[in-house]
C-alpha cells in the first residue's frame, strides 16, 4: 500500500550552513508568496473539465468534500481576537495569513463539489461541535486543537493528492497537502514557544491529554470519510494509525524541547524532529 503521509527531510550534519533561527516575519513572507503563486479555484479545477469517476464512487468524494468545506471555512475570528489580546501583533499578521488559506482551501472544495455537481452542506454536528470546543478555551489551547485537526487530516489530502480516481481531484490534493505540511510546522512553532517555561512533567501531561483528542479526531475522520480513504485505496485501519504516528511526530516536535531553534517555513533548514 502507498504510505499516505510523508516524512520531513531532516539537515545531515556538516552538510549545510547552520539555519538561522525562524520568525514570525518568515511566516508572513511564506503566505505572502503562497497567495501570490496559488491558482484560484478555478484555474486549479476548471469549469467543464469532466470527472471520470463512476457515480458510487462520485458520492463517496461528494460526502467527504461536504464535511471538509465545513472544516475549512471558519472565519477564524474567535482564534484572530485571542491573538490580537495575546499582544504579538507579527505572529497576529501571519496568523491572519493562515486563516485566509485555510478559506481558500474552503473555496476549493466547494469548487470540486461544483464539479461533481454536488451541494455544500450548510452545517454538520462534528464541525459544530469542534468549533463550540475551540470557543470556550484559551489561545494556546485552540492552537494544540488547530495542531491536532491537521495532522491527523494530512494523510488525506495525501491520499486524494497520489490516489484519487480523478486528475481534479488529485491536484486539489496536491495544493493542500503542501499548505497543510506548513500549517503543522507554524502551529509547532507557536507551541513551542508557548511552552517554553512549562515544566515537563506538566508538558507529558499536555501530551496525554492531546493523544486522547487526536484518537478521537482521528476516528472521526476514518468514519465520516472511509469510502472516500477506500476509493484512494487506504483502508480506514492504516488510515488511522499513521494519523496518529504523523500527530504523535509533530506532538513531539512541540512538546519535548520546546527551546529548540524554531521549524520556519519548509526550506528554512530546521527539520521537524521529535527532540
Amino acid at each position: 500500500m502507498t504510505p499516505i503521509t510523508r516524512t520531513t527531510t531532516h539537515p545531515q550534519p556538516g552538510t549545510a550552513r547552520t539555519p538561522r533561527m525562524a520568525t514570525a516575519a518568515d511566516w508572513i513572507a511564506h503566505f505572502q508568496r503562497n497567495a501570490d503563486g496559488h491558482l484560484t479555484p478555478e484555474e486549479l479545477i476548471p469549469t467543464g473539465a469532466p470527472s471520470p469517476m463512476d457515480a458510487r464512487t462520485r458520492r463517496a468524494f461528494v460526502r467527504s468534500f461536504q464535511r471538509f468545506a465545513l472544516g475549512e471555512s471558519g472565519d477564524g475570528a474567535h482564534l484572530l481576537r485571542m491573538a490580537t489580546d495575546a499582544g504579538d501583533p507579527v505572529y497576529t499578521h501571519a496568523l491572519a495569513l493562515l486563516v485566509q488559506e485555510e478559506r481558500k482551501h474552503a473555496a476549493l472544495f466547494l469548487r470540486a463539489l461544483d464539479h461533481l455537481d454536488a451541494p455544500a452542506l450548510p452545517e454538520h454536528w462534528t464541525d459544530a461541535a469542534f468549533t463550540r470546543l475551540r470557543h470556550l478555551i484559551g489561545l494556546r489551547t485552540e492552537i494544540s486543537l488547530f495542531l491536532i485537526a491537521e495532522t491527523v487530516a494530512t494523510g488525506y489530502f495525501h491520499a486524494l493528492a497520489d490516489n484519487a480516481p480523478d486528475p481534479a481531484l488529485r491536484a486539489l490534493g496536491q495544493r493542500i497537502a503542501a499548505d497543510e505540511r506548513d500549517h503543522v510546522r507554524f502551529q509547532v512553532d507557536r507551541l513551542r514557544t508557548g511552552f517554553r517555561d512549562t515544566p515537563a512533567p506538566l508538558r507529558a501531561l499536555v501530551g496525554a491529554a492531546w493523544t486522547v483528542v487526536a484518537a478521537g479526531a482521528a476516528t472521526v475522520i476514518v468514519v465520516d470519510h472511509r469510502a472516500a480513504l477506500r476509493a484512494c485505496g487506504i483502508a480506514p485501519g492504516a488510515y488511522w494509525r499513521e494519523a496518529m504516528q504523523g500527530f504523535a511526530a509533530a506532538a513531539r516536535s512541540a512538546l519535548r524541547d520546546p527551546r529548540a531553534p524554531l521549524l520556519g517555513p519548509t526550506g528554512t533548514g530546521h527539520g521537524m524532529t521529535g527532540g
